[in-house]
């Protein structure tokens, strides 16, 4: 299977989580709110979203599947919830239903190593067929080097489910402590027999941040399960890491495809030439830009594509894989190209 490990959604509707109008207020939600045309702030918007993501997953037929990722709440340093603190939620039970009614979403579960019940809902989540745990420490408020981080590890290492971590800044989200933005943190997981998907390869998110891209390279070669994903990196602000982790061997068999749908992938000119970059933000699906971009880049190695499903539990990628056809991407021609300027070969060709 095809798969984006790194795809987001939002919850209005108090059951299925919440988005505080903190975030909803913040320059770089407002315009995705404005791209994806969400208007409201309730459940006829959340319905909206979903809507808008199926159907640019169905659009994009070079991807097999999705990982839609649940959010969980901040909990503090007693494993008490954190509402003050908490500015977006989406629930385990939320993206479990909408993976069981889309057949191209799979199950990614989100759960604070800090709260009392941790272990006990990651063993929930693995019934339900997660096929990745998430985090975002510095928005979520968690220190993975933590001691109590250890339980939830070692219940990840028993299940076979990766933990995909965020790395590196980030601003979309408010941050809370942006010092647990090291994937170095990541260690006591790796030593315990977790998968680890460093995601955005530790990358800045900004001008003036601390960038995490050689730590993140230098543990992608010490550690056989240490991983990163491609998730945001077709932004202005972290496109700068594609060299040292492309042209790098060891770095590039580690690699793992993921968009951060919905934020929007931008073909750099300097990448490929300013017509190049226009004929691919000509692409509306989002999804499939940023696969197109990636191609561009020279992504083509059918490993690069097939990575993420490898690192899931089998049998639950198993169980979607019998209600996927054969991907575009398997069947596209030897070579395609969309453009003068571009050149872009599918996974085997080379």
């Amino acid at each position: 299977m095809l798969v984006d490990c790194h795809v987001h959604v939002n919850a209005f509707h108090p059951s299925h989580g919440r988005t505080s109008k903190t975030l909803l207020d913040r320059p770089s939600f407002r315009y995705l709110r404005w791209r994806l045309g969400m208007k409201g702030a309730d459940e006829a918007t959340e319905r909206a979203l979903v809507a808008a993501l199926a159907t640019e997953l169905a659009g994009a037929t070079e991807v097999d599947a999705a990982v839609i990722l649940a959010f969980d709440a901040v909990y503090g340093e007693d494993g008490r919830l954190d509402e003050a603190r908490t500015h977006l939620q989406v629930e385990n039970d939320y993206v479990i239903e909408l993976v069981a009614r889309e057949p191209k979403m799979l199950f990614g579960a989100s759960v604070h190593p800090y709260r009392r019940d941790a272990v006990a809902e990651v063993e929930r989540c693995a019934r339900a067929g997660a096929v990745l745990l998430k985090w975002l420490p510095i928005t979520q408020g968690m220190n993975p080097a933590d001691r109590r981080c250890i339980p939830l590890y070692e219940a990840l290492a028993h299940f076979g489910i990766p933990l995909l971590a965020h790395t590196g800044g980030e601003k979309t989200l408010p941050n809370i402590d942006i010092s647990v933005a090291d994937p170095a943190l990541l260690r006591p997981a790796l030593e315990r027999g977790v998968t680890v998907i460093a995601a955005h390869c530790g990358t800045r998110s900004a001008p003036g941040e601390k960038c995490f891209v050689d730590t993140f390279v230098r543990m992608a070669k010490e550690h056989e399960r240490f991983h990163g994903d491609t998730s945001a990196l077709n932004l202005p602000t972290r496109a700068y890491a594609y060299p040292k982790i492309l042209d790098d061997p060891a770095v590039r068999v580690k690699l793992v495809h993921g968009s951060d749908w919905p934020i929007p992938p931008i073909p750099m000119p300097g990448n490929h030439g300013w017509r190049g970059a226009a004929t691919l933000l000509r692409e509306r699906n989002a999804l499939r830009r940023d696969v197109l971009i990636k191609r561009a880049l020279g992504l083509t190695e059918p490993e690069y594509w097939a990575r993420a499903a490898t690192l899931f539990p089998a049998a639950a990628v198993e169980a979607r894989r019998r209600d996927q056809a054969p991907s575009a991407m398997r069947a596209a021609p030897a070579v395609t190209s969309t453009a003068p300027g571009i050149r872009v070969e599918p996974p085997g060709s080379r």
